[in-house]
């Protein structure tokens, strides 16, 4: 799968050359070029946004912007380079939503999941989907939520360097920094992350009592988890470090890698109707007014 992310330049031509086609009003070259990153747009988001259906929506506003200020892409950078600028500043300067809003810390979100009792599992005849998918769900909802307790650029660089695997010169391209700082700041979220995750998870360290099994019917019952609508588990069929392939950097702490490890191993997702969506937003008066589309 291409990697927007990758060291290596391969697609940074084509993507280049879809972008001139897309400005001289090719439409075929405008959707290939939106959707070889769409997902990864949306990757970011859902983890700025922490809901799908919100990220969906970032996702389509930082589409937008990208469609109509592709004629100012005049090749300085690359494509990659210009593109995630984009959507740096929008997730950086959005309107807070929903999700983002209700977390505040990492003692609050400790404290909150530490209120949530230890129980049996569900009875497998109550659920509508199998329990050790609701445990995923859980487990995949806790630690996405976590990233919550990050402010947002934190949050940024971790999503960017730690899950997509971008290297520190990628990384600081794209929010226009030293590779230097870039590097600083994402040590700094995840000795925040692997902090909190060392003290409270049970992924990370054995001898927390948390367990995701333990905490999935009080999810549901709390109406983090909800069986009838699945956000993270079963709406994938890659995971993250299958896609963004390996990360550049080595991490010599184990508590570090553990905790990378399952980030690592969150689902890739894809945003729903990507072709419809987009499809429908070319026939806009506005859209089509910024691309001479044939």
């Amino acid at each position: 799968m291409f990697n927007p992310f990758a060291e290596s330049n391969e697609g940074v031509s084509t993507d280049a050359d879809l972008a001139q086609r897309a400005t001289n009003g090719d439409r075929t070259a405008l959707e290939r070029l939106v959707l070889r990153h769409q997902a990864w747009i949306y990757n970011i988001a859902v983890r700025m946004v922490f809901q799908p259906h919100d990220a969906e929506e970032v996702t389509q506003e930082v589409l937008v912007k990208v469609i109509t200020q592709l004629s100012t892409f005049r090749g300085d950078s690359q494509f990659r380079t210009w593109l995630y600028r984009i959507v740096a500043n929008h997730v950086l300067n959005m309107q807070r939503r929903s999700a983002e809003s209700q977390t505040t810390t990492f003692a609050d979100y400790g404290a909150a999941i530490n209120s949530t009792p230890d129980q049996d599992l569900p009875d497998p005849n109550s659920v509508p989907v199998d329990v050790p998918l609701l445990v995923e769900e859980a487990k995949l909802s806790c630690t996405m939520g976590m990233l919550l307790c990050l402010d947002r650029r934190q949050r940024l660089i971790f999503t960017l360097g730690e899950i997509l695997g971008a290297s520190d010169t990628v990384g600081s391209e794209v929010l226009e920094m030293t590779a230097d700082n870039f590097r600083q700041c994402l040590a700094r979220a995840r000795r925040d992350l692997s902090s909190f995750m060392n003290n409270q998870c049970g992924l990370v360290n054995k001898s927390n009592p948390c367990r995701c099994s333990k905490k999935t019917k009080g999810f549901i019952e709390a109406g983090h988890v909800d069986p009838q609508q699945l956000q993270f588990a079963g709406r994938h069929v890659e995971r993250v470090k299958q896609v963004a392939g390996e990360t550049v950097r080595e991490i010599e702490d184990l508590v570090d890698r553990q905790h990378a490890d399952i980030f690592r191993d969150h689902p890739f997702l894809h945003p729903t109707d990507q072709v419809g969506w987009l499809r429908r937003a070319l026939e806009s008066d506005a859209l089509r007014g910024a691309l001479r589309l044939n």
